[in-house]
């Protein structure tokens, strides 16, 4: 009986070990994802080459990076962005799953014009928001801005990164 008792006591302790370490490994893969400024990105007006906007940026260039984009983040300043980089052109498709605020997703070509742009893309959702052509790079940025900058089709972009 004593052996039975010091077994279920041992079992318990082991047991209760093992679920504190899962709580703690839980709590850091949830952390909050940090801006962090890898770049300046600026939108211009293609009928006058005026410039529209100046904005921080972080860029999506791994497989990791892409996959995860600004999932995981509960808001963006409204100077920042994240562009993601790929290596062909081709017609995109991005969702909005894990990503905690709305987005506008604007979709550009390999001579930095603008081909679409996804408005208000809604937090949490898994429909897929494709581009209406090929698209080389995709800016992400908040809902709203799009508009409130007139950004069209034909709209350009230029950018820079900075030195690691």
């Amino acid at each position: 009986m004593r052996k039975r008792w010091i077994a279920a006591v041992l079992l318990s302790m082991m047991l209760q070990s093992y679920s504190c370490k899962e709580t703690s490994e839980n709590k850091s893969l949830t952390k909050e994802v940090s801006f962090t400024k890898e770049g300046e990105l600026t939108l211009k007006k293609a009928t006058n080459d005026s410039i529209v906007a100046i904005l921080d940026i972080e860029f999506a260039n791994t497989e990791y990076e892409t996959q995860t984009g600004l999932m995981y983040r509960r808001s963006m300043q409204n100077d920042r962005g994240m562009l993601f980089v790929f290596e062909n052109e081709i017609r995109r498709s991005f969702y909005m799953k894990n990503t905690e605020f709305a987005l506008d997703i604007i979709f550009v070509n390999s001579d930095h014009e603008i081909v679409s742009i996804q408005k208000n893309a809604k937090p949490f959702d898994k429909s897929s928001l494709a581009s209406e052509a090929p698209a080389k790079y995709v800016l992400e940025i908040n809902a709203g801005l799009s508009d409130q900058w007139g950004l069209e089709a034909g709209d350009l972009i230029e950018f820079s990164k900075f030195s690691e």
